[in-house]
């Protein structure tokens, strides 16, 4: 019994080292895409055990990821679809850096994210529908990129049936207008976009 109980433990051990080490694979990789002037992601080290000693990074007791902080870090580069597969992640914070490109669909795959901070950057193209499988999302602030078409059903739902307390889309290139009353039963969400798109 007593080795049954031990295999298991190395078992249960080996699969939370593997999920840290494809959590810091995953943020590496995306590092390699970055151009950090400041050199504020250093610490960034793949030869270390796990990410969370890692400087931006703060992870959970089970040591997996939960938030990554890159505010006004100077950083230009692109955001990469292996984000979505940070699974536990709940704060995605980069805003106020030189991040181009388009916001990659797989972010809709973080469905515990909690905040997702990409204002004043110079992202473009769509905002991606998938963004809407993000039901425990409170904040989603996308102002200040180059971000064109319409917002999606399936964030604007997010509005009505979701936990979205914030949505700002301001200062950006998209189209279309956005009526939101609030209704009796509803959490009120306050929606900040252009007044002419």
């Amino acid at each position: 019994m007593r080795s049954v109980a031990f295999v298991f433990l190395v078992g249960a051990i080996a699969f939370i080292f593997a999920e840290c080490n494809s959590e810091g694979d995953t943020l590496y990789a995306w590092k390699s895409y970055l151009i950090d002037p400041n050199n504020v992601l250093q610490t960034w080290d793949p030869t270390l055990l796990n990410p969370c000693t890692w400087f931006h990074v703060t992870c959970n007791g089970q040591n997996s990821v939960v938030r990554v902080d890159l505010g006004a870090a100077n950083l230009s580069g692109t955001l990469v679809p292996q984000l979505g597969t940070l699974s536990n992640l709940q704060y995605l914070q980069v805003q106020n850096n030189s991040i181009s490109g388009e916001i990659p669909s797989k972010l809709g795959n973080l469905t515990k994210l909690v905040s997702l901070g990409l204002e004043n950057n110079q992202l473009n193209g769509p905002i991606p529908s998938s963004l809407g499988n993000l039901k425990s999302l409170r904040w989603m602030r996308l102002d200040g990129n180059k971000l064109s078409g319409t917002i999606p059903i399936s964030v604007l739902k997010l509005v009505y049936w979701g936990n979205l307390q914030l949505l700002n889309v301001s200062d950006n290139q998209l189209a279309g207008t956005v009526h939101h009353a609030n209704q009796t039963g509803f959490a009120t969400t306050t929606i900040i976009q252009d007044l002419i798109a």
